[in-house]
């Protein structure tokens, strides 16, 4: 096997908190299911406001009317523009220190996010201040993979491979992480090894199996 010398990342979720603990905050405010937001966006995921709008196919106007509807058509009331406010996550440091190692190291990284037309940034953030931390960053990864600018969103095979062909790297030199399995397994069928992130020790640790590195070695 070649060995693997660049690492792919997802955004919100694994480089950040994830947003769906925002989604379940809100939902246990509001006295919503839990997991309704999930379930929205999950129904019909190729063509629902959710997969429309991180393909930049519709704006943050269309998108707060269109989930609205999704959601009365399941007797519930929720506006799109409520989920879009809870879009920015917290950079985790422990994950930030890792892509400085891995950089000094000499491994190549990027990132693929779906993301929308939204908020300041790349990541959708809320205010400035917080666009101006993400953006320090993301000007870590050699190449970053939007969504909502491609037309393209994870888990659709085109966006990985258009990563690869934009890095000049085989999927079998790549490492990918997402927290998210629907978005691993397209990495991991084109040879990719996926890494279904459920917070920060658990990743590197297995970051760290991927790339043949000592336990321990990720700061």
């Amino acid at each position: 096997m070649a060995a693997r010398d660049t690492v792919i990342f997802d955004f919100g979720g694994v480089i950040t908190s994830s947003p769906f603990e925002a989604f379940n905050r809100l939902e246990a405010q509001r006295g919503l299911p839990h997991g309704l937001i999930r379930r929205i966006n999950a129904a019909e995921p190729d063509t629902n406001a959710w997969a429309r709008f991180e393909r930049a196919e519709i704006d943050a106007g269309a998108f707060d009317a269109l989930f609205a509807a999704e959601a009365r058509a399941l007797g519930h009331e929720l506006a799109g523009r409520d989920v879009i406010a809870l879009l920015g996550g917290d950079i985790r440091p422990r994950m930030v220190a890792a892509l400085d190692w891995l950089t000094a190291h000499g491994f190549t990284l990027a990132c693929i996010t779906n993301n929308v037309p939204a908020g300041y940034g790349a990541q959708m953030s809320t205010d400035e201040e917080r666009a101006e931390a993400t953006r320090a960053v993301l000007d870590r990864f050699s190449h970053v993979v939007e969504s909502s600018k491609v037309r393209l969103r994870k888990p659709d095979p085109r966006i990985y491979a258009l990563a690869c062909e934009t890095l000049g790297k085989a999927p079998g030199h790549c490492v990918y992480l997402d927290d998210l399995g629907i978005n691993c397994k397209p990495a991991a069928a084109m040879g990719m090894a996926a890494i279904k992130v459920t917070g920060a020790d658990q990743a590197l640790a297995e970051l760290e199996r991927a790339l043949d590195l000592p336990a321990g070695t990720l700061p």
